[in-house]
């Protein structure tokens, strides 16, 4: 469309359409001119004179992906109504804008995104107000937060880059959570429609979707176990593993965390206090042993006998977070292993030492428990966390 055809709203609210524009393209959204001179139009139509039409309408012109309808609500509020304001951004070349503030949401992070989506997200603290910023300040800031989603735990020595670690990696284990409970299914009936199966299975019939596929929750969610090792060889990685659980525990009824080094300390209970440093209070006073010896093996047998039969059933994933070095006997650990694989759907062993150079899962310890898992992964920095979603979501 010509230039022409754009209606005039005013100098003062052309500027702001465009620095939300800018905003949207600032948090991965395909925004060009064409698009902003369509959304003009659209808050110039008859009807668009509230905040919920605009929202409404600018929604269904501006968003091209599923990622980008889930997000767009917060942007609009944040941008239009000062809601939910958590993260500077760069919103428009106007110094009269650049104190404006919106928020980018966790997407699902994969090994290859390199933890690029933890960048953004990771609460506003006292340093960042918005009067000192100047318009580039997100990305020199989202590109401090990726370098530091890449960074091995135990190299962040300073202790405010490892309050932000522990941020974001609550922030992020609060979106996997959000993401495990909405799990669905297909099925002929239900209210919402599940557009790519609708499509995929429209090819039969040259594109027409004769039959609509919907989507209904399932009624058995994913429930996760977590045991995390809390011996002194693991000291520098419990602390941001802790707060990854905390987060993963509040509010997802359907999951269990324990500690283990000498001995096993079930720690839901501790876990899902709201406060996070009022829950790792309490796990002090509770994990009496915490940076001393391992015993796997050992702790493996005490939940074996004591706690499986309670937390684990068909749909269960157990994640372990260990380096895998034990003073149990090997063997101890692998028969454990074996009976607890015979209880679960999937065990998961996360091991920080899978991101230091030349690892080997040598120790004899590993070595027993190796035949026994299903995935043998990383954990070293938040962007191997992150890596855990796509893979829970598909049990």
């Amino acid at each position: 469309m010509s230039a022409a055809a754009i209606p005039d709203l005013g100098v003062a609210l052309r500027r702001r359409v465009a620095g939300f524009a800018r905003t949207l393209r600032d948090n991965g959204y395909k925004i060009g001119l064409a698009e902003s001179a369509d959304a003009l139009r659209v808050i110039a139509a008859e009807g668009v004179d509230r905040p919920a039409a605009a929202r409404s309408a600018l929604k269904a012109l501006l968003c091209g992906r599923r990622s980008d309808w889930e997000g767009f609500d917060a942007l609009f509020d944040a941008y239009w109504l000062g809601r939910r304001v958590k993260t500077r951004v760069a919103t428009s070349n106007q110094a009269a804008l650049a104190t404006q503030s919106t928020q980018r949401l966790l997407g699902p992070a994969t090994a290859s995104s390199g933890g690029q989506d933890l960048a953004t997200d990771v609460a506003r603290g006292p340093g960042n107000d918005a009067d000192n910023a100047a318009p580039q300040g997100r990305r020199e800031g989202a590109s401090r937060f990726e370098t530091l989603a890449r960074t091995d735990f135990r190299k962040i020595a300073d202790p405010d880059e490892l309050a932000k670690a522990h941020a974001l990696a609550e922030r992020l284990s609060r979106r996997m959570r959000a993401n495990l409970t909405r799990r669905t299914r297909n099925a002929r009936k239900g209210t919402r429609i599940d557009l790519r199966r609708t499509i995929h299975a429209s090819l039969g019939s040259g594109g027409t979707p004769l039959d609509l596929v919907h989507r209904l929750p399932k009624k058995r969610p994913l429930r996760l176990v977590l045991l995390v090792d809390a011996s002194g060889s693991m000291s520098l990685y419990t602390g941001i593993f802790l707060r990854f659980v905390h987060g993963l525990l509040d509010h997802f009824r359907e999951a269990e965390a324990f500690l283990f080094h000498t001995r096993l300390v079930h720690v839901s209970d501790a876990l899902r206090e709201k406060d996070t440093m009022r829950a790792l209070d309490r796990l002090g006073l509770m994990a009496e042993g915490v940076g001393g010896g391992t015993r796997a093996g050992d702790a493996l047998a005490t939940f074996n006998r004591w706690h499986a039969a309670r937390v684990l059933h068909s749909r269960t994933c157990v994640v372990i977070f260990s380096d895998g070095y034990d003073t149990s006997p090997p063997e101890l650990l692998g028969a454990e292993m074996q009976r607890l694989r015979r209880r679960c759907r999937r065990i998961v062993w996360l091991n920080p030492l899978i991101g230091w150079e030349g690892y080997a899962p040598t120790a004899r310890g590993m070595a027993a428990a190796l035949p026994y898992i299903d995935l043998f992964a990383p954990a070293h920095n938040l962007a191997s966390l992150a890596a855990l979603e796509p893979y829970l979501i598909r049990l």
